[in-house]
């Protein structure tokens, strides 16, 4: 694509940096923010990463954002915690979350940790990553600001993408690396598709009469603006059990939302002033497997579990079956070799980021 940009990963990395920087944030804060966005984008989602910077920026000159976070534990034992975040972004909260998680399980088999007064966090499964680093089982589901996902059977949006993330390690495999939305996709793919200028899958987004919006612009507006329809639960339609999908992302609040004392929406929008914080909420579990299964047998036999996956007879030759975490692998790679896709409707919108800021631009 004419207008597509390829910038290498350590460009985008500095671009981040330099704008959160001048935003006032911590180094270290700084640092964990840029890793965790780039080895988003670099997984492939797109949705999640860099592109996410205008809204940050809206976020801050709102007065919601608190540039000087510093989380903070509540209360704990010995394997649960809850963290006040805040009200500062979110990914510094969450790898302080999932850390913590992960600290815990080594030491009694199992940690959870909830977060409160959070802001957006990225990719859930970057988080989950974590821990098949560590030798451990991980698990991330979090509570959303935007309500753009009508519950079955109904005719206006009242819940968030509501994301779940679950990875878990082997040996000669890669971690198995689950991330998923509970809808029908998240709301900020609709957002690429608009920037990249691709129809949208019908089905992803209905109309407030129920009938299928595959124009990105227009789904778009529906979902940011006028909030006419929105998008489907995992599953579609309720003849194609979009009831599993409402009921996941239910689940994915309760964990991450009324665990940990955070907002739900559609209550929050009723007195919320501009600038007050999402506080959003969090749920981090880590599990050591080794507490079930003498040492590296669980890898063993997810490893043997993976391997026959795989070696199943695809329908298509040239698309062989994959498992969780194998496109992310697949795109890392790539993305590290010729850079990460900017469009040029990103980048516009980057350089206005980087003349707020007072920073140079390094997109192209």
């Amino acid at each position: 694509m004419s207008d597509m940009h390829l910038v290498p990963a350590e460009v985008c990395r500095q671009q981040i940096t330099s704008i959160l920087t001048a935003w006032g944030m911590a180094a270290e804060t700084v640092r964990v923010t840029a890793e965790v966005m780039i080895e988003t984008d670099l997984a492939g989602v797109d949705s999640h990463g860099i592109s996410m910077l205008m809204d940050y920026d809206e976020s801050r000159r709102k007065g919601r954002l608190n540039l000087h976070a510093e989380p903070r534990i509540l209360r704990e034992n010995l394997v649960t915690a809850l963290v006040d975040a805040d009200a500062g972004l979110g990914h510094p909260a969450a790898v302080f979350g999932m850390t913590l998680a992960m600290t815990k399980a080594k030491a009694a088999g199992v940690g959870v940790v909830a977060v409160r007064n959070s802001h957006h966090f990225g990719a859930a499964g970057y988080y989950a990553a974590l821990a098949p680093a560590e030798g451990l089982v991980g698990m991330v589901t979090s509570a959303t600001r935007s309500i753009s996902v009508v519950p079955t059977r109904g005719s206006i949006p009242l819940l968030g993408t509501n994301p779940i993330a679950f990875a878990a390690p082997a040996a000669r495999n890669q971690p198995f690396r689950l991330d998923m939305a509970t809808s029908s996709c998240a709301s900020n793919k609709v957002k690429v598709h608009d920037l990249q200028g691709k129809p949208l899958p019908a089905g992803w987004v209905l109309d407030a009469a129920g009938q299928p919006v595959t124009d990105a612009a227009e789904a778009w507006h529906r979902l940011r603006v006028t909030h006419q329809g929105g998008l489907t639960p995992l599953g579609g339609t309720a003849d194609m059990a979009s009831h599993k999908g409402y009921g996941l992302a239910m689940m994915v609040h309760i964990l991450g939302g009324v665990l940990s004392g955070a907002s739900f929406s559609p209550i929050r929008n009723r007195t919320q002033r501009p600038e007050d914080p999402d506080n959003l909420g969090h749920f981090f579990m880590a599990i050591d497997p080794d507490a079930f299964r003498d040492p590296g047998d669980f890898e063993a036999d997810l490893d043997d579990a993976i391997d026959v996956l795989r070696a199943t007879p695809p329908a298509d030759p040239q698309k062989p079956v994959l498992v969780a975490g194998d496109p992310e692998v697949a795109s890392r790679a790539r993305r590290l070799a010729e850079g990460i896709p900017i469009p040029e409707s990103l980048a516009r919108q980057l350089r206005g980021v980087c003349e707020r800021a007072g920073v140079p631009c390094l997109m192209p």
